[in-house]
């Protein structure tokens, strides 16, 4: 009895060091995370309404449920008739367009009842030019005849001024009040890059203090290095997402792919979350649905962002087959097709990553090794990671061509028997041979 429960101490320990090891909160590790356009995804387009869609949320495998920004919009500068998420003129705050504080945190409770975590999107760059804020000495950034700036053309919003210690102290009691008062379990930060990293590092270690399981997404990849230092949980992969797009147009090959992979293993920290994906708000709404910029290729790309390290993203209408860009100022409500067969294909996929520890996210799941192939048109790959008791194994060998290919890999040390994401058992020899049609791909797992 005396040595079983010193088993079951020592056994304890080793988790909880184990689990003091994890960079981020465990329940990220095999999470798949959606964008909810709260305005677009329901025909009320409010948190009341979206409340229904969360059982098929979760029916899907969505773990991480992100919210755009839900504040009021500013009025003086609005884009269209309703305007930009993004113009916030008051940070604590509900867009009554959305419904009422109470109907955000009874969708909250019912979000959290269901299993998922909420994120909100939080805007720090900049506000609506008519925010109360705009109206305290130096907090925003003025011209030589003191007129309020925009940046690029945003020209319905007005860049802080992060110089400004009282602003600082104010952006982060608003986020205390989302996370203290309300509940939420994080941010996706917008344009996160344009933001000192300082005040990142600053307000999110603050933040830890009291909820040290909080999720934090930053818009930005060119500076991922110094905000995955300690700020943030996981950054944009933009480069990884536009080749996806050229590959599909033939404009980049498999060789740009994998010169991408080796270039950001040595530019980026090795425990960052990276997020893949086909689409998203800008995307969709300024450069085209993914069947417009990846035709025939949408479903192999889809699969891609799960095969390949980091966390997939799905965005609003993925799921029930919207074929048209959303108007980024107006009420457009989404498509939905109820035979659309690639809400089947993501839930295989969000069912493939929680059961296969292998496509976990860094540092948890396993990386990415290429597969030696005799046809440059093919994407093969292997994630093996190793355990105490067994392995897991997922291959996946892609065609990223319009064109019938045949391959032979080289599987030497991973051959054996394997089941298809459809369910079928396979047999993979050494040396084994595919034939696949175009845009066609297999995943195989053990």
């Amino acid at each position: 009895m005396k040595k079983s429960l010193l088993f079951i101490a020592a056994a304890l320990m080793m988790v909880s060091c184990a689990q003091e090891e994890l960079r981020h909160p465990k329940w990220a590790y095999d999470a798949t995370i959606y964008e909810l356009n709260t305005r677009q995804a329901t025909e009320e387009g409010t948190f009341a309404a979206a409340e229904a869609l969360l059982p098929t949320l979760r029916e899907n495998g969505i773990d991480i449920i992100w919210v755009m920004p839900c504040q009021p919009i500013g009025v003086i500068t609005r884009k269209g008739t309703l305007g930009s998420y993004y113009s916030i003129i008051d940070y604590c705050a509900i867009n009554p367009e959305f419904g009422t504080r109470k109907d955000f945190e009874h969708f909250l409770k019912e979000a959290h009842k269901q299993g998922f975590k909420v994120i909100l999107d939080w805007v720090a760059n900049h506000t609506a030019p008519d925010s109360e804020w705009t109206k305290n000495d130096g907090w925003h950034y003025r011209d030589s005849l003191g007129n309020l700036m925009v940046q690029y053309d945003w020209t319905d919003i007005s860049k802080l001024n992060y110089e400004n210690q009282d602003m600082r102290a104010e952006m982060l009691k608003a986020m205390h009040w989302w996370m203290d008062s309300i509940g939420i379990d994080g941010f996706r930060c917008d344009v996160a890059g344009e933001v000192p990293t300082d005040f990142w590092n600053w307000a999110m270690a603050d933040l830890r203090l009291t909820h040290p399981d909080m999720f934090t997404l930053a818009e930005d990849e060119d500076k991922a290095q110094e905000l995955t230092e300690s700020a943030f949980d996981m950054y944009y992969g933009w480069t990884l997402h536009h080749i996806m797009n050229d590959v599909a147009q033939g404009k980049a090959t498999v060789e740009d792919l994998w010169a991408y992979f080796a270039k950001a293993d040595t530019t980026i920290r090795p425990e960052a979350i990276r997020m893949n994906f086909i689409s998203n708000h800008d995307e969709n709404s300024w450069n085209g649905t993914e069947q417009e910029r990846m035709g025939d290729a949408v479903n192999l790309f889809a699969a891609f962002c799960y095969v390949v390290p980091g966390m997939p993203m799905i965005y609003t209408g993925q799921l029930s087959g919207n074929h048209h860009r959303l108007e980024f100022f107006e009420k457009d409500l989404i498509d939905k097709d109820e035979a659309y067969a690639q809400a089947a294909l993501y839930q295989q996929l969000n069912a493939l990553r929680v059961r296969n520890k292998a496509l976990f996210s860094p540092e948890v799941g396993a990386p990415m090794t290429r597969i030696p192939a005799n046809n440059e048109a093919i994407f093969a790959c292997a994630r093996i990671k190793e355990g105490k008791w067994h392995t897991n194994t997922v291959i996946a060998v892609m065609n990223m061509s319009s064109e019938e290919q045949t391959v032979t890999l080289d599987l030497t040390g991973m051959d054996g028997k394997y089941r298809c994401t459809c369910g079928k058992e396979i047999e993979l020899a050494a040396e084994q041979s595919f034939t696949l049609k175009p845009w066609q791909f297999k995943i195989l797992e053990k």
